[in-house]
């Protein structure tokens, strides 16, 4: 997030349309996107020497793990009713570029049971660990019972690591009464500690959504920036902008051996998504935030992805080929919500009028534009006509409401949020409707303070019909301590009657789905620049199944 300028450059993206009108999205330089995407991942594969599916490697002997493997905890993710993903990562060392573990392969353990002390063990296996991919470990783990609680720990040689927390979703045809969720987005590690995490562990949630920002691509000095240390000194490692796939892994050690996070993580299951800065701040699809040849970018956005896959519990559906990588995917709990879940930063068109705040116009509203591309676009379209779930949600990253800087006829909106791309907003709003989705929420990320908003049918008509509830969960720790009423706060308040609550705080947001409601509680601290502030709600709302609209709870 940030209002930046750049070059300007043609949004050439080629696409698979699904209309006439993103037919003129696809006409540009197919070519183009195809050496250089081919460029990058011949580069990436030369540089890292990724090892081929099935490559065999000479294993590891165990006993030569003379220090805890586990220093960066243990995940599990996008939960079935069957199976869930479990992840963890090898790095004795985790602040050396190979986390301690050399170049060979090894062989991990893992264990799930009913219960926390693995009383009795239900199931188990053996995964290997390759040095290609960071000796991180991804277990889908098949044959659970649906809504079910279990409990998940490894084993490599004489180590244990912590133990996780997960669950399954139920049965896909059950009529759930109820599903408890966070929302939690942009985590800069440099603006301060990870206090809104403690309490999102703490909290009684089935599972966490991360909206995008896991990681930051800017530097982090030897004092942690804002944290100021002043028990440890971090390595000079992490004093530099993140450019290689050895850069992106040493800050993901450094993002993860935070003990707030990881103790979310073994908590809860987890469902994650990218935005910017786990690569570059404001880049689109294949062009970046400064201007450098596309196919150099494509070869830092590569090293990126691989680098999110290798440290999130992703399964391999998700693993990227080069520089790209399928994010988008669909999760469901029981008939009570669909997650439709959306990457709008990969294939979306350039920002309009140089990524600067600006009034709309006819580059803004160009009717070819998107901020998901014709293929997601679709996909999400024909998943909410198939959708036989009473809630569908649709977490993504940035905000989908219109947001006006002023209440001026001519203001200026975010060109890199939906309000750049209104033809792809006024497509995704016309296929609610024509689906009829009735109860439509949207979790957002990326702006760093909490809103409340009605998706209105026309949002320069405050009269028109309200379509659905957004609601953006502020930030982890991206904007320092923050205040609880910003100074554009009663500006923001005229200049979008839309918008039901705004608060600049850290924190997250609590959502409790039900057969008559969804209940949406701003969870905030009062700082983060000192360790261990106290959560409190700053605000609650509820939304009616049935009837779209925010009323104060």
């Amino acid at each position: 997030m940030a209002p930046t300028g750049r070059p300007r450059r043609p949004a050439d993206h080629a696409f698979s349309p699904h209309d006439a009108v993103m037919a003129m999205a696809s006409r540009h330089l197919v070519r183009r996107r195809f050496l250089t995407v081919t460029a990058a991942a011949a580069a990436l594969a030369f540089s890292t020497n990724l090892p081929a599916r099935g490559a065999v490697a000479a294993p590891r002997r165990t006993a030569r793990i003379t220090k805890d493997p586990f220093t960066l905890g243990v995940a599990s993710g996008d939960p079935l009713p069957d199976s869930v993903l479990l992840w963890t990562r090898l790095a004795p060392e985790p602040f050396l570029e190979d986390g301690g573990m050399g170049t060979e392969r090894v062989t991990v353990e893992w264990e799930v049971a009913l219960d926390e002390y693995f009383a009795a063990v239900l199931f188990r296996g053996t995964a290997e660990a390759h040095a290609e991919y960071n000796h991180s470990v991804h277990v889908d783990v098949q044959g659970l019972t649906p809504g079910t609680v279990y409990y998940y720990r490894f084993r490599a040689g004489a180590w244990i690591s912590p133990a996780g927390r997960t669950r399954t979703a139920p049965p896909a045809t059950s009529a759930t009464s109820s599903l408890k969720l966070g929302a939690v987005a942009c985590q800069a590690y440099m603006d301060g500690y990870y206090t809104v995490l403690r309490h999102v562990a703490e909290d009684d949630v089935d599972v966490v959504f991360h909206l995008g920002d896991y990681l930051y691509e800017y530097a982090v000095n030897a004092a942690g920036g804002e944290r100021r240390y002043t028990d440890r000194v971090l390595p000079d490692v992490f004093n530099r902008e993140t450019m290689t796939l050895a850069d992106y892994r040493l800050r993901y050690s450094l993002y993860k051996s935070d003990e707030d996070l990881k103790a979310a993580h073994a908590a809860h299951p987890f469902v994650v998504a990218w935005d910017d800065h786990e690569t570059e701040n404001n880049y689109a699809d294949d062009i970046p935030e400064n201007a450098i040849p596309p196919a150099e970018f494509l070869l830092r956005r590569a090293a990126a992805y691989r680098a999110y896959w290798e440290n999130q519990p992703l399964r391999a559906a998700q693993l990227p080929q080069g520089p790209d990588a399928q994010l988008y995917r669909r999760l469901h709990w029981g008939t009570l919500a669909q997650f439709d879940i959306l990457d709008t930063r990969q294939y979306r068109s350039d920002q309009a009028y140089d990524d600067r705040p600006h009034a709309p116009g006819p580059e803004s509203d160009d009717p070819a534009r998107t901020i998901t591309g014709a293929a997601q676009e679709q996909w999400l379209l024909d998943g909410w006509q198939n959708s036989t779930a009473l809630w569908n949600v649709m977490p993504q990253q940035v905000c989908f409401s219109q947001r006006k800087f002023d209440v001026t006829a001519d203001a200026a909106l975010s060109m890199d949020a939906w309000d750049g791309y209104r033809a792809s907003r006024d497509r995704v709003v016309a296929g609610a409707k024509a689906a009829g989705i009735d109860n439509w929420l949207i979790l957002t990320g990326d702006v760093h303070v909490g809103y409340a908003l009605d998706v209105k049918e026309d949002f320069d008509d405050p009269a028109s019909a309200t379509v659905g509830t957004e609601v953006t969960c502020t930030s982890v720790a991206s904007g320092r301590d923050g205040v609880e009423q910003p100074a554009n706060w009663d500006l923001y308040m005229r200049a979008n009657p839309h918008m039901r609550f705004y608060n600049g705080k850290r924190g997250y947001v609590r959502v409790e789905l039900g057969r008559q409601a969804a209940r949406l509680d701003f969870r905030t601290v009062s700082a983060i620049s000192t360790p261990g502030a106290p959560v409190t709600t700053a605000a609650s709302f509820v939304t009616e199944a049935g009837n779209p609209g925010l009323t104060p709870a």
